[in-house]
């Protein structure tokens, strides 16, 4: 199918509600049937205490009478809807300072010891006693946004926008609270520059995609102003906006302007009454809860990291045209232009957060998307710059669907462009079996690892036998294989079963060749050692930035992340690449570091890419690491409270540029913290990433229907309320169970464990850090473990 024809099967769909009639002479909705089912049964709230609320507008559908109710006694006070019916719905409001809030600056390290150091020393201070302090962390930088010259914004661009997944385009917002259509600045000339510069941003409905911002006058009164996207409006790129801004005194609203996407231009178009406004911000309310409806439920201690994890799929629908075609970025050319569409990262990133969170039906549409439009039949992209490594991971992807799901009809449908990938990578590791077994490189795949590699002068520079594109090779066709033969258990007709054990035979091959290559390579007279992106290196990566024009060792952040997700190394090899990468310059507040030679004027966070880090540091049980990773990433990378993630972000508070796989990598860590499947073995593993605090803090941890290898999974785990003890439960899908599952239980310091039982019966302490039961499942499916608690002394 070509581009053309997609988009016009892309054509705005209908809606999720049914559509409303707007009266052509008012631009106003009309009432409608539709209404009187607004919210779904799953949404309810039967019994909504709004006591101190102030009812602030009241509208009517059909017969039904809708009351809007809002606490103003709190800058974080929810809104509320309750029919005559007794139905209702409570969105709740969130803010977050846009400003620098820390009184010493860099946690008192200096800005040029921080760029200048190898060593990350803003990691090395967050950790040093054990579980990260989120406040710490979170006040260790600026935030996004916020670096000023001169009084004024350093560039004063958008800071979040806003959609639906109908509409091929996105709306920016600005820090000031207009869009490019409608500004709430003639309604409240104070609105200023200045005041922008000290508000507070945030979100209404949780984890729903209106822009909430808030600019303090004083310590009563405050104003606000509200922005989401019209579900009901069919543009197909045009983006209509509701609007409501607010000044809020002493608990009372004294002046709203309400808006539709423009400035009045009356008769003809005229301001809308509150109750459109409430009665749209209702309907977005049920229209974003239906596009979450196969999100796993979830329900953690701080559920912000839930509402984050929705958020970046609300963010992805409205990028995605039609919820589905692939953009990188949003609004602005960079990244928004055709030139990235077939970018691989956009793939991947969607495909893996989208698989881990049970989004099974998005997730078909995008692989389909991809392969009609953007795969040829050599299985290369559709896109300059194709990165080895992300052909890997493309094929283990694809096999996670398949286990995930059981749908075999998506793979054999693109059998060919899946199979003339693989063909690619085994005539690129044919090619390096041509060399002198003496070459450095010898066995080794050679090739881009950046895409942006084929735009230098010479892109042969870059065309390199990194220990990435064997790794990620090597898992590719581990588990693509392992998908082609349970196919062919199944479907014995396409012939599968001999090609899957030739690849895994090439993926053994692969995946010895890197081991005993990198252990070659490493420098074992440095310390910590020191270990390349590919063999035969003479400089690390920073001396070859500072050194060499241009540097072979550029983007050394993606060859990094990229070997360590394939989890191809032993862990004691693994481990040598983290240290590595903290001690010689590549990471940054415990992020993988958008690497470049140093200077002391700080250093970058690589905001997308760099969760293979991180997947790593939970398997290797580098818990604290993983934490401060999951921490810095949500305060540095995403600006506050409106919760956009940047490509590459500064440690001083400039501007970032959006892109979506970057937003994607909170989900995934959420996930993992929760339920994480091992790569090869029969294993499943619960409450690894969890903090300390959470797991004896008497608050629900609670996820059910994580999709796994072996289907759905449920893990629970809360402390008694004597805290003197914390159950965890388990249960795994009736259609098959791992061998072996193992939990976690990380109690808080000043505790330690004093014994376990599993299903009753005495059961031992296993792991790294003594505090994890393993238990053989012998296709058991409920497990409760509990786990006694000693105080010491």
């Amino acid at each position: 199918m070509d581009r053309r024809r997609f988009l016009q099967n892309l054509a705005v769909t209908t809606a999720t509600i049914q559509d409303l009639v707007r009266d052509a002479s008012t631009g106003r909705f009309a009432d409608s049937p539709a209404a009187s089912s607004l919210v779904t049964n799953e949404n309810v709230c039967t019994e909504i205490d709004t006591t101190g609320y102030t009812q602030v507008s009241e509208f009517k559908t059909g017969s039904i009478v809708w009351k809007v109710y809002e606490d103003l006694r709190t800058r974080k006070g929810s809104l509320a809807f309750i029919s005559s019916q007794g139905a209702g719905k409570v969105l709740p409001k969130s803010a977050e300072a846009a400003f620098d809030e820390a009184g010493t600056p860099y946690l008192g390290l200096s800005l040029s010891d921080i760029g200048m150091s190898g060593r990350d020393l803003l990691a090395d201070r967050l950790l040093e006693k054990g579980d990260p302090d989120l406040e710490t962390v979170r006040l260790a930088a600026p935030p996004q946004g916020s670096e000023r010259e001169n009084g004024q914004f350093r560039r004063y661009r958008w800071d979040t926008f806003v959609g639906t997944k109908e509409c091929f385009d996105t709306m920016p917002v600005y820090p000031g609270g207009s869009t490019r259509t409608y500004h709430p600045g003639q309604y409240f000339p104070e609105l200023n520059n200045a005041m922008a510069m000290k508000r507070y941003d945030g979100l209404l409905g949780g984890w729903m995609p209106a822009a909430r911002k808030v600019f303090s006058k004083s310590d009563t009164a405050y104003y606000e102003v509200l922005v989401f996207g019209d579900v009901e409006a069919h543009d197909k790129f045009i983006v209509q906006t509701w609007h409501r801004t607010a000044y809020i005194e002493d608990g009372k609203i004294t002046k709203a302007v309400y808006g539709h996407s423009y400035p009045a231009f009356p008769p003809a178009r005229t301001d809308p009454r509150p109750e459109d406004f409430y009665r749209a911000l209702l309907l977005f309310a049920e229209y974003w809860e239906k596009q979450m409806r196969d999100f796993a439920p979830t329900v953690l201690p701080e559920n912000v990291w839930t509402d984050m994890s929705k958020h970046a799929f609300s963010k992805e629908l409205m990028v995605r045209p039609g919820g589905v075609y692939p953009k990188y970025g949003a609004v602005d050319r960079d990244y928004y232009g055709p030139e990235y569409d077939g970018f691989q990262d956009i793939f991947t990133m969607s495909v893996y957060a989208n698989l881990e969170w049970g989004r099974f039906d998005l997730t078909r549409q995008i692989v389909e998307n991809y392969f009609d439009d953007f795969v040829d039949s050599k299985g290369v992209n559709n896109m300059r710059g194709p990165e080895t490594a992300q052909f890997g991971m493309t094929l283990s992807l694809l096999a996670r669907y398949f286990n995930y799901t059981g749908d075999s009809s998506l793979l054999m449908k693109h059998k060919a462009k899946i199979e003339a990938t693989v063909t690619l990578l085994t005539q690129l590791h044919d090619e390096s079996l041509k060399l002198a077994e003496s070459d450095p490189g010898y066995g080794l795949i050679h090739g881009w690892s950046e895409s942006d590699s084929c735009l230098a002068p010479k892109p042969n520079t870059w065309w390199l036998p990194y220990f990435a594109n064997n790794a990620y090779s090597a898992r590719g066709l581990n588990d693509i294989a392992s998908a082609w033969s349970s196919i062919h258990g199944v479907k014995p007709g396409f012939g599968l079963e001999k090609t899957a054990a030739e690849w895994r035979r090439r993926s053994s091959v692969l995946r010895d060749a890197v081991v005993s290559s990198m252990l070659k390579s490493v420098w074992k007279d440095r310390n910590p050692p020191y270990i390349g992106l590919f063999p035969g290196a003479s400089l690390t990566f920073w001396e070859s930035m500072q050194k060499e024009r241009p540097s072979p060792r550029q983007w050394a952040h993606r060859a990094y992340a990229e070997l360590l997700q394939a989890d191809v190394l032993p862990s004691d090899l693994a481990n040598l690449v983290v240290d590595c990468m903290r001690a010689y310059g590549a990471t940054t507040i415990g992020i993988v570091a958008n690497v470049e030679p140093p200077h002391p004027t700080g250093r970058d966070i690589l905001g997308f890419i760099s969760y293979g880090y991180a997947q790593m540091l939970l398997r290797l049980d580098r818990i604290e690491e993983y934490l401060l990773f999951l921490y810095a990433h949500r305060f540095h990378d995403h600006t506050r409270g409106s919760w956009v993630a940047g490509e590459v972000s500064g440690i001083r508070g400039g501007t970032a540029t959006f892109c979506i796989p970057a937003q994607q990598t909170i989900p995934l860590l959420v996930r993992w913290m929760l339920v994480l499947e091992d790569s090869d073995e029969e294993k499943l593993y619960f409450g690894k990433g969890l903090p300390r605090d959470w797991v004896v803090s008497g608050k629900g941890i609670k996820i059910e229907g994580a999709p796994t290898r072996w289907g759905r999974t449920d893990f629970s785990m809360q402390a008694a309320a004597d805290k003197k003890s914390v159950s965890a439960r388990v249960k795994l899908a009736q259609a098959g169970s791992p061998g072996e599952i193992q939990v976690k239980f990380r109690v808080a310091n000043g505790n330690s464990l004093k014994s376990a039982s599993v299903n009753g019966r005495p059961a031992a302490f296993s792991g790294l850090h003594g505090d994890t039961v393993a238990i053989k499942t012998r296709n058991a499916k409920n497990f409760e473990i509990t786990v006694q608690l000693a105080e010491q002394a």
